[in-house]
């Protein structure tokens, strides 16, 4: 009986976040309370979820993002436009 189980690649850093956490940067500025985090050692990337809390960044959520940043940038150009 053969189990096929995704092969998982070993690294060091990867023992290193699992023991002593992350070490997460902010690669993208979604809006002014949602980022995308990088961890600097192993490559994992998250972003703010419901609540506050970090969720994994997959394509859909990235796309969500996008999305989302694209509405924020044209709803913030239209308030300073609006000021002047």
């Amino acid at each position: 009986m053969n189990s096929s189980s995704p092969k998982t690649s070993f690294s060091l850093f990867g023992v290193l976040c699992a023991t002593f956490g992350h070490d997460y940067i902010v690669t993208r500025k979604v809006t002014n309370h949602i980022n995308e985090y990088k961890c600097t050692h192993c490559g994992r990337e998250v972003t703010d979820g419901e609540g506050g809390k970090l969720e994994t960044l997959t394509q859909n959520i990235k796309d969500v993002n996008t999305n989302v940043a694209a509405f924020f940038q044209k709803k913030m150009r239209r308030i300073s436009t609006n000021q002047i």
